[in-house]
């Protein structure tokens, strides 16, 4: 393994522990001495790689932030058929990464008014909810989508989708509902 890649490989340690870390502890309790420990590292070495804990907290929010583009890449033939194909896409990446879990609940966290303003703008860019409503739209005028208002039903979608994610996260002995299941929420 080169150095380079050495490099790369012990960022993303640092990356993911910090995850785990600001999930359990929250950014505020979370200290670099908190993350550097963890790892079984020197608080120095961490900042060598990160200048701060906000700048590792900023990075984690624009990769949940480029992740969430993901979405806006889902094929589908009928509009329904987003819902039930990202779910089903989402569900699986979770599978295999179980961080996707950590990541929703970060860039949920990253939202809330006392996170730092450039944190908080970053996470606030992400808006599924309009985009799907654009989506909702074409299928009540197919009729695979229920009557309602397009914004409303895509956040109630929205909803149901981060209350999976986080409660998966917290109870994983639990199964994860079908893809179908959560559809049926705009589903006419």
């Amino acid at each position: 393994m080169t150095r380079k890649e050495q490099k790369e490989m012990r960022r993303k340690q640092i990356m993911f522990k910090a995850l785990e870390l600001f999930i359990y502890k929250g950014f505020s309790e979370t200290k670099i001495s908190d993350i550097a420990e963890s790892l079984g590292i020197s608080t120095g070495l961490l900042f060598h790689y990160y200048e701060s804990k906000e700048k590792l907290y900023e990075e984690l929010v624009l990769m949940g932030a480029e992740q969430s583009k993901h979405s806006e890449q889902v094929e589908y033939d009928d509009p329904i058929d987003y819902f039930t194909n990202f779910i089903n896409m989402l569900f699986t990446a979770a599978k295999q990464q179980p961080w996707v879990y950590q990541m929703f609940m970060l860039m949920e966290q990253a939202r809330r008014p006392n996170m730092p303003e450039n944190i908080r703008n970053i996470a606030l860019s992400v808006n599924k909810v309009d985009f799907a409503a654009d989506i909702i739209r074409k299928g009540q005028e197919n009729g695979s989508i229920k009557d309602g208002d397009p914004v409303a039903l895509s956040f109630a979608f929205w909803c149901s989708v981060q209350g999976v994610m986080q409660l998966h996260l917290a109870t994983p002995e639990y199964p994860l509902p079908k893809a179908e299941w959560l559809t049926d929420i705009i589903r006419k």
